[in-house]
Parts: C-alpha cells; structure tokens; sequence
C-alpha cells in the first residue's frame, strides 16, 4: 500500500495479505505519519480493530506491540485507557533524503536478485549448504532481542542461499543488495516481533528449498521481502 492510495477511510479496511502482520504495520504506521491518525488519537479497542482490519487478535496483539517498540503508540489502562497514537519522535540519526526517495527501488533490486537464488538454491542446494543454512537460522532465532547480531546473521543465510544457488555472479550481486538494504533498514526500530515474524518466513523458506520445491521457495522468498517492504513503508521516518 502506498501514501497515494491511503485514505482516512482505508485505515481500518480489511488486511488481505499473507503477510497480515508487517501489512498492519504498514496500515497503521503510514497513517500516522500522513496525520490520518493524528497524535492523541484513540485507536478501536481491539475486538472491533481485529473485526475491521480481518485479522487475528494475536496479530494485532503483535503489530501493536512492533508499533509501541517504535514509539508510533503507546497503552494505557483504566476506565479511559487504551492504545493511543504518541507525539512524533525524530529518528534516531537524519534519514538520507535521496535514500528515503529510492527506497522502494531498492527492494525492486533485491526482489529480482533473491527469487533467482530462491529458485536456483532449491534446485542446486547441496546437504552441506542445507545444513549451514540450518545452523544460521538456529542463530537468528537465538538473537531476536539483539538487532545486531540478528542482522549479520541475517545477511549470512542470505549470502548462504546465493552460495546454495552455487553462482558466483549472484553471491556478488545478494553482497551488494544486503548492503544497500542494511543502509536503509538503520533508519527503522526492530521490534523483536517483527524479527520473530521475519524468521518464520526463514524458515518456511528453507524448508522449501530442503525439499527442492523451487516455486514454493520463490513464494516462500516473496513472502518474505513483502514483509520487509510493509514493515519498511509502515515505519521509515517521513518521505
């Protein structure tokens, strides 16, 4: 979903995605930021947020929690209490505006880079790359309350995967869009929900690719970047 398309009445329309939590994410971030969901504002109480939106309580539960880590919300209790949209907080360091203006074209470079080795890697993937990439996502599930281990283990099963794909030209070229996405995901929180959801996806997608299932790797993969993008449009600073 992109700024242009998101109206006050859209907000609380219902989630069709399998990426249901990132996608609530985006909803509810990018209309805080366009002041759709203006500083102060009372959010439906959960049963009619979960009715609205279409989703698990347990999902919402999760994009709340994301949302509260990332200073978009906060909860209180009582009689008149409830999750509530917080006073903007600039970000922790001056986002790049030319970074912030191209971001969606770096997911479109890492999307055509990461199905190719999701395809080639369930096709090529021999026991000892199956079994690295089992090691790293041990690892990544072992680092869900430390972002920076997370991340350079993240990068890891990536690269582990173009190994897998057993093609030097695209290990260069996974290198190269790790890099340019660990650039702009130093702009957002990393809420250990959204890690925990990132992971699951690892491994639905290693999953496939132990099976040699290339089209459900590349949808396992697509899945996966598709959760990025939604967390990456519902939290990165004002664009």
């Amino acid at each position: 979903m992109t700024e242009a398309v998101l109206s006050a009445e859209t907000v609380f329309a219902p989630v069709r995605s399998q990426t249901a939590f990132e996608e609530t994410v985006e909803r509810l971030g990018t209309a805080i930021k366009l002041g759709l969901l203006p500083p102060g504002t009372r959010l439906p109480a959960e049963r009619e947020l979960c009715r609205r939106l279409g989703i698990a309580r347990s999902t919402l539960r999760q994009a709340l929690t994301a949302l509260t880590q990332s200073g978009h919300v906060f909860a209180t209790r009582g009689r008149r209490g409830g999750t509530f949209v917080s006073d903007p907080q600039p970000p922790a360091a001056p986002a790049s505006p030319d970074m912030l203006a191209r971001w969606r074209e770096t997911c479109d470079r890492r999307l055509a880079v990461e199905l190719g080795v999701a395809l080639l890697a369930a096709e090529r993937a021999q026991p000892a790359d199956l079994l690295a990439l089992d090691e790293l996502e041990t690892a990544l599930e072992d680092s869900l309350e430390d972002f920076s281990a997370y991340r350079q283990t993240d990068i890891r099963l990536h690269v582990g995967l173009a190994e897998a794909a057993d093609s030097p030209a695209l290990v260069r070229a996974m290198t190269e869009v790790q890099g340019a996405m660990t650039d702009l995901i130093a702009y957002i929180a990393h809420p250990p929900q959204v890690l925990a959801s990132s992971n699951a996806q690892h491994r639905r997608l290693l999953a496939a690719v132990r099976e040699r299932d290339a089209l459900r790797a590349v949808k396992a993969m697509t899945e996966h970047l598709q959760g990025t993008e939604h967390v990456l449009a519902g939290l990165l600073p004002g664009r």
